[in-house]
Protein backbone atom coordinates (compact mmCIF):
# COMPACT_ATOMS: atom_id res chain seq x y z
CA UNK A 1 0.00 0.00 0.00
CA UNK A 2 1.18 3.48 -1.33
CA UNK A 3 0.00 6.35 0.84
CA UNK A 4 0.81 9.68 -0.04
CA UNK A 5 0.88 14.19 0.93
CA UNK A 6 0.74 17.05 -1.73
CA UNK A 7 -0.14 20.37 -1.22
CA UNK A 8 -1.68 21.61 -4.93
CA UNK A 9 -2.03 25.20 -4.04
CA UNK A 10 -5.06 25.64 -5.85
CA UNK A 11 -6.65 21.75 -7.46
CA UNK A 12 -8.31 23.93 -10.22
CA UNK A 13 -5.06 25.14 -11.79
CA UNK A 14 -3.11 22.02 -11.22
CA UNK A 15 -5.51 19.46 -11.63
CA UNK A 16 -3.99 17.71 -14.89
CA UNK A 17 -0.58 17.39 -12.99
CA UNK A 18 -2.17 15.86 -10.51
CA UNK A 19 -3.85 13.20 -12.88
CA UNK A 20 -0.61 13.29 -14.67
CA UNK A 21 1.17 12.01 -11.25
CA UNK A 22 -1.65 9.56 -10.19
CA UNK A 23 -1.03 8.22 -13.29
CA UNK A 24 2.89 7.57 -13.15
CA UNK A 25 2.42 6.86 -9.46
CA UNK A 26 -1.04 5.12 -8.81
CA UNK A 27 -0.74 5.01 -5.35
CA UNK A 28 -3.50 3.51 -2.42
CA UNK A 29 -4.32 7.23 -0.99
CA UNK A 30 -3.33 10.40 -1.72
CA UNK A 31 -3.73 13.05 0.42
CA UNK A 32 -4.35 17.29 -1.01
CA UNK A 33 -4.03 20.14 0.65
CA UNK A 34 -4.83 23.83 -0.28
CA UNK A 35 -7.52 22.60 -2.91
CA UNK A 36 -9.28 26.26 -3.08
CA UNK A 37 -12.58 25.80 -4.35
CA UNK A 38 -15.65 24.85 -2.99
CA UNK A 39 -17.23 21.58 -3.06
CA UNK A 40 -19.44 22.34 -5.42
CA UNK A 41 -16.25 22.72 -8.42
CA UNK A 42 -14.56 19.60 -7.02
CA UNK A 43 -13.64 17.85 -9.86
CA UNK A 44 -15.25 14.30 -9.18
CA UNK A 45 -15.87 13.51 -12.53
CA UNK A 46 -12.00 13.65 -13.73
CA UNK A 47 -10.98 11.88 -10.25
CA UNK A 48 -13.34 8.72 -11.13
CA UNK A 49 -12.22 8.65 -14.35
CA UNK A 50 -8.97 8.14 -13.54
CA UNK A 51 -9.92 5.23 -10.71
CA UNK A 52 -10.32 7.16 -7.72
CA UNK A 53 -12.69 7.79 -4.69
CA UNK A 54 -12.74 11.12 -3.49
CA UNK A 55 -13.55 12.41 0.01
CA UNK A 56 -12.91 16.03 0.22
CA UNK A 57 -13.77 19.79 2.12
CA UNK A 58 -13.31 22.58 0.09
CA UNK A 59 -14.12 26.82 0.67
CA UNK A 60 -13.31 29.52 -1.76
CA UNK A 61 -10.19 30.90 -2.23
CA UNK A 62 -8.44 29.10 0.97
CA UNK A 63 -7.38 25.75 2.34
CA UNK A 64 -9.37 22.67 1.10
CA UNK A 65 -8.34 19.02 2.22
CA UNK A 66 -9.12 15.90 0.20
CA UNK A 67 -8.80 12.33 0.02
CA UNK A 68 -8.02 10.18 -3.02
CA UNK A 69 -8.36 6.55 -2.78
CA UNK A 70 -8.51 3.52 -4.72
CA UNK A 71 -11.23 2.06 -2.47
CA UNK A 72 -14.16 3.83 -0.91
CA UNK A 73 -13.83 5.53 1.63
CA UNK A 74 -15.73 5.58 4.55
CA UNK A 75 -16.12 7.31 8.35
CA UNK A 76 -15.61 10.27 7.08
CA UNK A 77 -15.38 13.17 9.49
CA UNK A 78 -14.33 16.39 7.78
CA UNK A 79 -12.79 18.83 10.57
CA UNK A 80 -12.04 18.52 14.12
CA UNK A 81 -15.38 17.28 16.31
CA UNK A 82 -15.51 20.11 19.29
CA UNK A 83 -13.06 22.39 17.22
CA UNK A 84 -14.74 25.52 15.86
CA UNK A 85 -13.43 26.68 12.77
CA UNK A 86 -14.35 28.50 9.51
CA UNK A 87 -11.06 26.83 7.71
CA UNK A 88 -11.46 23.23 6.22
CA UNK A 89 -8.18 21.74 7.46
CA UNK A 90 -8.94 18.24 8.07
CA UNK A 91 -10.79 15.60 6.73
CA UNK A 92 -10.60 12.13 7.87
CA UNK A 93 -11.24 8.49 6.33
CA UNK A 94 -10.82 4.54 6.84
CA UNK A 95 -9.90 2.72 4.32
CA UNK A 96 -9.51 -0.86 3.12
CA UNK A 97 -5.87 -2.69 3.32
CA UNK A 98 -5.75 -6.41 2.98
CA UNK A 99 -4.49 -6.31 7.07
CA UNK A 100 -7.45 -4.38 8.00
CA UNK A 101 -8.93 -0.82 8.10
CA UNK A 102 -6.80 2.21 7.63
CA UNK A 103 -7.62 5.31 8.88
CA UNK A 104 -5.97 8.26 6.80
CA UNK A 105 -6.19 11.91 7.42
CA UNK A 106 -5.37 14.76 5.67
CA UNK A 107 -4.14 18.06 7.41
CA UNK A 108 -3.43 21.15 6.36
CA UNK A 109 -2.04 23.11 9.22
CA UNK A 110 -1.67 26.74 9.65
CA UNK A 111 0.70 29.01 8.28
CA UNK A 112 0.94 31.65 11.80
CA UNK A 113 2.08 34.08 8.85
CA UNK A 114 4.59 35.90 11.31
CA UNK A 115 5.09 35.34 15.21
CA UNK A 116 3.63 38.48 15.83
CA UNK A 117 0.85 37.99 14.13
CA UNK A 118 -3.02 37.00 15.47
CA UNK A 119 -2.76 33.89 13.13
CA UNK A 120 0.35 33.08 15.38
CA UNK A 121 -1.54 31.97 18.50
CA UNK A 122 -4.24 29.98 16.51
CA UNK A 123 -2.05 28.17 14.72
CA UNK A 124 -0.83 26.85 18.14
CA UNK A 125 -4.12 26.67 19.08
CA UNK A 126 -5.04 24.64 16.29
CA UNK A 127 -2.01 22.20 16.90
CA UNK A 128 -3.21 21.57 20.24
CA UNK A 129 -6.74 20.82 18.74
CA UNK A 130 -5.21 18.33 16.58
CA UNK A 131 -2.78 16.72 19.04
CA UNK A 132 -6.49 16.10 21.35
CA UNK A 133 -8.35 14.56 18.44
CA UNK A 134 -5.47 12.29 17.51
CA UNK A 135 -5.56 10.86 21.37
CA UNK A 136 -8.94 9.57 20.79
CA UNK A 137 -8.29 8.68 16.63
CA UNK A 138 -5.34 7.07 17.48
CA UNK A 139 -7.47 4.93 20.48
CA UNK A 140 -9.76 3.83 17.61
CA UNK A 141 -7.85 3.52 14.89
CA UNK A 142 -4.64 1.34 15.53
CA UNK A 143 -3.40 1.73 12.08
CA UNK A 144 -3.46 5.24 11.09
CA UNK A 145 -1.42 7.38 9.33
CA UNK A 146 -2.08 11.62 9.56
CA UNK A 147 -0.46 12.96 6.00
CA UNK A 148 -0.25 16.80 5.56
CA UNK A 149 1.31 19.80 5.24
CA UNK A 150 2.31 20.89 8.96
CA UNK A 151 3.91 23.66 8.37
CA UNK A 152 6.95 23.61 10.30
CA UNK A 153 10.21 22.14 9.55
CA UNK A 154 10.45 19.54 12.47
CA UNK A 155 14.30 20.52 12.77
CA UNK A 156 16.95 22.79 11.78
CA UNK A 157 18.63 19.79 8.85
CA UNK A 158 14.90 20.45 7.60
CA UNK A 159 15.66 24.07 6.79
CA UNK A 160 18.06 25.31 4.29
CA UNK A 161 19.63 28.24 5.66
CA UNK A 162 18.84 27.58 10.15
CA UNK A 163 20.32 31.35 10.37
CA UNK A 164 18.60 32.80 7.68
CA UNK A 165 15.11 31.50 9.08
CA UNK A 166 15.90 32.03 13.13
CA UNK A 167 12.94 34.32 14.23
CA UNK A 168 10.03 32.77 11.56
CA UNK A 169 7.35 31.06 11.20
CA UNK A 170 7.71 27.44 10.34
CA UNK A 171 10.77 26.90 12.85
CA UNK A 172 10.24 28.78 16.20
CA UNK A 173 10.64 26.75 19.18
CA UNK A 174 6.74 26.89 19.78
CA UNK A 175 5.79 25.59 16.61
CA UNK A 176 8.46 22.64 16.70
CA UNK A 177 6.97 22.21 20.32
CA UNK A 178 3.58 21.56 19.20
CA UNK A 179 5.04 19.10 16.14
CA UNK A 180 6.81 17.31 18.68
CA UNK A 181 3.69 16.81 21.07
CA UNK A 182 1.92 15.30 18.19
CA UNK A 183 4.77 12.47 17.73
CA UNK A 184 5.06 11.97 21.13
CA UNK A 185 1.59 10.19 21.02
CA UNK A 186 3.58 7.41 19.77
CA UNK A 187 3.97 8.81 16.30
CA UNK A 188 6.72 8.15 13.50
CA UNK A 189 8.00 11.18 11.01
CA UNK A 190 8.02 7.98 8.37
CA UNK A 191 10.86 10.03 6.14
CA UNK A 192 12.97 9.63 8.81
CA UNK A 193 12.61 5.94 9.30
CA UNK A 194 15.39 5.69 6.82
CA UNK A 195 18.46 7.01 5.87
CA UNK A 196 17.86 10.24 3.59
CA UNK A 197 20.05 12.53 1.31
CA UNK A 198 20.91 16.02 3.47
CA UNK A 199 18.98 19.00 1.98
CA UNK A 200 16.07 17.09 1.59
CA UNK A 201 12.92 19.47 1.15
CA UNK A 202 9.22 19.70 -0.05
CA UNK A 203 8.74 23.14 -0.47
CA UNK A 204 10.49 25.61 -2.34
CA UNK A 205 10.13 29.17 -1.95
CA UNK A 206 8.81 30.64 -5.51
CA UNK A 207 10.84 33.71 -5.50
CA UNK A 208 14.09 34.14 -5.72
CA UNK A 209 14.92 30.85 -7.49
CA UNK A 210 14.34 28.93 -4.87
CA UNK A 211 13.79 25.59 -5.71
CA UNK A 212 16.81 25.88 -8.44
CA UNK A 213 19.22 27.02 -5.04
CA UNK A 214 17.45 24.69 -3.02
CA UNK A 215 16.38 26.90 -1.19
CA UNK A 216 13.42 24.95 0.78
CA UNK A 217 11.89 23.07 3.90
CA UNK A 218 10.46 20.39 4.74
CA UNK A 219 7.10 20.65 6.20
CA UNK A 220 4.96 18.19 4.11
CA UNK A 221 5.23 15.37 6.64
CA UNK A 222 3.62 11.35 6.74
CA UNK A 223 3.29 10.34 10.53
CA UNK A 224 2.53 6.72 11.34
CA UNK A 225 1.08 4.72 14.18
CA UNK A 226 3.40 2.03 16.02
CA UNK A 227 1.54 -0.43 13.28
CA UNK A 228 2.03 0.93 10.46
CA UNK A 229 5.55 2.00 11.48
CA UNK A 230 6.87 -1.63 12.14
CA UNK A 231 5.27 -1.96 8.30
CA UNK A 232 6.72 1.37 6.33
CA UNK A 233 9.52 -0.03 3.89
CA UNK A 234 10.24 3.39 2.35
CA UNK A 235 9.55 7.00 2.64
CA UNK A 236 10.45 9.54 -0.12
CA UNK A 237 10.26 12.97 -1.64
CA UNK A 238 9.37 13.25 -5.17
CA UNK A 239 11.01 16.46 -6.86
CA UNK A 240 9.72 15.55 -10.06
CA UNK A 241 6.69 17.76 -9.95
CA UNK A 242 8.83 21.12 -8.89
CA UNK A 243 10.22 20.86 -12.15
CA UNK A 244 6.38 21.07 -13.65
CA UNK A 245 5.09 24.66 -15.84
CA UNK A 246 3.20 26.32 -13.09
CA UNK A 247 3.96 23.78 -10.21
CA UNK A 248 2.69 23.63 -6.89
CA UNK A 249 5.44 25.25 -4.47
CA UNK A 250 4.90 22.23 -2.67
CA UNK A 251 6.00 18.19 -4.02
CA UNK A 252 4.58 14.50 -2.84
CA UNK A 253 6.12 13.05 -0.19
CA UNK A 254 5.25 9.14 -0.01
CA UNK A 255 5.23 5.82 1.51
CA UNK A 256 4.96 2.27 0.90
CA UNK A 257 3.66 0.35 4.00
CA UNK A 258 3.81 -3.67 3.53
CA UNK A 259 -0.09 -4.06 3.81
Amino acid sequence: MKIATWNVNSLKIRLGQVLDWLAANPVDALCLQELKLTDDKFPVAEIQAAGYHAAFAGQKTYNGVAVLSRTAPRDVVRGMPGFEDTHQRLIAVTLDSPAGDVRVLSAYCPNGQSLDSEKYPYKLGWYAALREYMVTELAQHPRLALLGDFNVAPEDRDVHDPAKWEGQVLVSPPERAALQALIDLDLSDAFRLFEQPEKSFSWWDYRQLGFRRNAGLRIDHILLSPALREVCEACIIDKEPRRNEQPSDHTPVVATLAL
